[in-house]
């Protein structure tokens, strides 16, 4: 085992940070649900997870303020991805693929397309409200989402709860053109 150890480091570039594996242990799921939950998707949220710590593996980022750099980061790669369109294209694809008989199509169709409506939404937000409402809603504390955005933690409630209410005028515009 140790000649194996030895052999993983001895092929590990020298800019790769020697705190990668620990990070990644401790933060990977807080980073996959961060991006799952703009994303909408697991595969997609680990697609950007790995972007996301590829990015970190070049930082010289605390590890102390890993977790919630990792984060922002995950929120802003996941909402890039929505932004670019990308994921119309593979969504539309898995959907064609995908004959499934759900016991009732029109909630389905229903619920698909709302949270559509609200992840676009979500993606015309100004970018600091979008990642503080991302983040917030993936579990942070106040502290920590103070902490990633660099923000007064008095401020995050606030910054949140604006954000929320852009997020329902965009919401309500949406409908309304409609």
């Amino acid at each position: 085992m140790k000649a194996l150890v030895t052999q993983r480091e001895d092929a590990m570039p020298a800019s790769v940070r020697s705190d990668l594996e620990h990070v990644f242990r401790a933060a990977y799921p807080k980073v996959v649900g961060v991006a799952a939950r703009v994303l909408g998707s697991r595969d997609e949220a680990e697609d950007v997870a790995q972007e996301t710590f590829l990015a970190f593996s070049r930082t010289d980022v605390p590890p102390g303020e890993a977790i919630g750099w990792l984060c922002v980061a995950a929120a802003h790669t996941a909402l890039n991805h929505l932004r670019s369109g990308r994921r119309r294209v593979s969504r539309e694809e898995a959907a064609s693929d995908r004959v499934t008989v759900a016991p009732d199509v029109a909630d389905t169709v229903v619920a698909r397309e709302d949270r559509l409506r609200v992840r676009a939404a979500l993606a015309r937000l100004p970018r600091k409200q979008a990642v503080a409402l991302v983040l917030r809603h993936s579990g942070l504390s106040y502290a920590e989402v103070a902490a990633a955005l660099d923000l007064a933690p008095g401020s995050v409630g606030t910054t949140v709860r604006r954000a929320e209410s852009a997020l329902r005028e965009e919401l309500n515009r949406d409908a309304s053109s409609r």
